[in-house]
């Protein structure tokens, strides 16, 4: 073990804090191009109501599994599994689960860096009004042309790496602390913003049918599998982020409750996102979209081709940048603290490795987009789709996995129940059998039925 002890990477004073630093590590990029879309094209409401099921059935239970491994081991991923596995004699083997979470982290954030750089340049072009009164092709063609040019791609992404790493490098409480105090409530404010302007300017009459409609025949068995898919993804399980921000907590706070006001908070952001983003779109008389082809086509292309289009495109691509930026410190934390205490590194050096680490594979991945470097579009062949199916399909899954059989399975009850002292013996007793029996029957039909080629 390191010199750096049982629980000296710092803490948060306030439940409050780490309720922040949750939903900030929460409200990531899957909610500002995914969710509402898959809402309207599968059928609405009960698209929604079985995403919410599956969030509190499979995702929660696995983040207050995080959480309570963190609580109990204050440290580092590898460190807090320790501690937790030596609590209930366990072999210390189970460490190399925390080392997987962080190498799972590391190469999402090598794609992650890429997508929040192009979000930097966009808040630039719509500021400079490069967009404006902009042809759908001409803003296709933008987007391919900064996709074939590693260097303007390197420059944006090793912007925003840098700003992760400043925030990362202040450390606990003057790094993370204070950018969840300043982020979670501009996010709601920018957010709040966009969607007077959308219902001023969009078309709200398309967008309500859109989201909120009852279509039952658009409802499938295939859409119930990608509700849950994202369900499982959206509380961002699976990197080490619920260890980490579980050992900052402060002692006695409800773990349980905390956890589902995170998935509450996570889903209103991400319904509402569809109320500031498809009335533009619908306004245009645009086909609504997902992924990349929402964000910097279909969208900047709609606010090009709108009364203060720029102004409010740009403040779109900032809380873009915004969402990015508590996802990023959030993934990159566990990983620090890891080699703070692991390699016996100070926080600073730490940062710094592990930046140069994401720097060099995110330029990889900027440089597969280039003509000759790899299927543009995010094809499978594309560096960047083989990191996204790599993590998303088989390392996500996995340390989700066996972090519920680790909770659920191996741990002494008696030391889960401490942590989670605060929430009634019901709330514990339904929690230790969804980790036990549903989280892990749930998240192996995903693994099967991604292996099979079925993606949710």
């Amino acid at each position: 073990m390191s010199n750096i002890g049982h629980g000296a990477l710092g803490g948060w004073r306030t439940r409050t804090t780490f309720v922040l630093a949750m939903s900030a590590s929460a409200v990531g990029l899957g909610n500002l191009w995914r969710f509402s879309y898959l809402t309207g094209e599968h059928g609405g409401a009960p698209f929604v109501l079985t995403y919410v099921l599956c969030l509190f059935l499979i995702a929660v239970p696995v983040m207050v599994a995080e959480l309570v491994v963190g609580s109990h081991g204050r440290g580092s991923p590898m460190a807090a599994i320790r501690w937790t596995s030596d609590r209930s004699l366990l072999s210390r083997k189970w460490m190399l689960l925390g080392l997987l979470a962080c190498i799972t982290g590391l190469l999402i954030l090598s794609y992650y860096i890429v997508v929040a750089g192009w979000g930097l340049a966009y808040a630039r072009y719509m500021h400079t009004g490069l967009l404006s009164a902009a042809s759908a092709a001409v803003v296709g063609e933008q987007f391919e042309s900064l996709l074939g040019n590693p260097a303007q791609q390197v420059y944006w992404q090793s912007l925003f790496l840098a700003l992760t790493l400043l925030v990362v490098a202040l450390g606990v409480r003057r790094g993370l602390g204070l950018l969840v105090w300043i982020a979670v409530p501009a996010l709601i404010a920018m957010l709040g913003v966009l969607i007077r302007f959308g219902f001023e300017y969009g078309d709200i009459e398309a967008t309500r049918d859109f989201l909120f409609s009852t279509k039952l025949m658009d409802f499938s068995a295939h859409s119930a599998l990608v509700a849950m898919g994202h369900a499982f993804y959206s509380l961002g399980v699976g990197v080490g982020t619920g260890i980490s921000y579980g050992a900052y907590a402060p002692a006695r706070i409800p773990i349980g409750r905390s956890v589902m006001a995170v998935a509450v908070f996570d889903t209103m952001i991400a319904l509402l996102v569809g109320l500031a983003i498809f009335p533009i779109v619908f306004a245009n008389n645009m086909e609504p979209a997902t992924g990349p082809g929402l964000m910097f086509v279909s969208l900047p292309y709609a606010f090009g081709n709108i009364l203060q289009g720029e102004l409010f495109g740009t403040l779109f691509f900032l809380l873009v940048v915004l969402a990015a930026l508590g996802s990023s410190v959030a993934i990159l934390e566990p990983i620090v603290g890891t080699l703070m205490q692991q390699a016996r590194l100070g926080r600073l050096v730490a940062t710094l490795l592990v930046g140069a680490v994401v720097w060099l594979l995110g330029l990889a991945v900027a440089v597969s987009f280039a003509p000759g470097g790899g299927v543009v579009w995010f094809a499978n062949y594309n560096l960047f789709g083989i990191l996204d199916r790599i993590t998303a399909d088989l390392l996500l899954p996995l340390v989700s996995l066996l972090t519920a059989v680790l909770v659920g399975w191996r741990l002494r009850p008696e030391l889960l129940r401490l942590q989670l002292y605060r929430e009634s013996d019901l709330f514990f007793s339904l929690w230790r059998f969804l980790l036990r029996y549903i989280a892990p029957l749930a998240i192996a039909a995903l693994m099967l039925l991604a292996f099979l080629g079925v993606r949710a």
